[in-house]
């Protein structure tokens, strides 16, 4: 693979990653309210979904892709329907609520990733882009999506970071920061489908 290649592989990486995402929203918002504490095992159920998702698109380009292609239509959907229910939460949640509302669990994060359409275009644009044309083994495939899934963890992790400076502004502006954190969710939805 030629240096410019690389670079611009590792640069759409990181845009990808560290942008405002389904997971790395709902990271942020979780360890704000909850704290790293009780709010990590959702950090783990998104990453563990990451990787999961990055597999089904290293298998999707090796030889599954007429199959995938499909199941991704009708998961935009699905997966945009989810967003603007959890922006509503977002946006409707108090610092407060955190004794009565539910905790934050592995399963919501690892099922987040399953509806995320946005890793499985990142995952597949990726391998298209970039990899295919240079290797078409499955092992570059898969190596490559867990590059793509550790650097999708870190930025998340970044986010949860983020989430734990911010809990005393978050505790005092917490409506505009949860109606941002909504907009953004919102627009997601919208890129999604549209």
């Amino acid at each position: 693979m030629p240096t410019s290649a690389l670079t611009a592989l590792a640069a759409y990486m990181l845009i990808n990653s560290f942008t405002p995402g389904p997971g790395n929203i709902l990271t942020l918002t979780t360890i704000t309210t909850y704290g790293w504490k009780k709010g990590k095992t959702l950090f783990f159920g998104i990453v563990c979904g990451y990787y999961c998702v990055q597999v089904i698109c290293a298998a999707a380009i090796f030889g599954l892709s007429h199959y995938l292609s499909p199941m991704l239509t009708v998961l935009k959907y699905f997966g945009g329907g989810y967003l603007l229910w959890l922006s509503v939460h977002i946006a409707r949640s108090r610092p407060d609520e955190r004794s009565e509302a539910k905790e934050p669990s592995f399963w919501t994060g690892f099922l987040l990733q399953f509806v995320n359409v946005k890793i499985y275009f990142y995952g597949m644009t990726c391998l298209t882009g970039y990899i295919v044309p240079y290797y078409d083994s499955f092992a570059a495939l898969l190596g490559t999506e867990m590059i793509i899934a550790t650097v999708g963890s870190l930025a998340s992790l970044s986010w949860a970071w983020f989430g734990m400076k911010i809990q005393k502004i978050y505790k005092k502006y917490y409506k505009p920061i949860n109606i941002i954190l909504a907009v953004f969710l919102i627009y997601c939805a919208w890129t999604m489908v549209f």
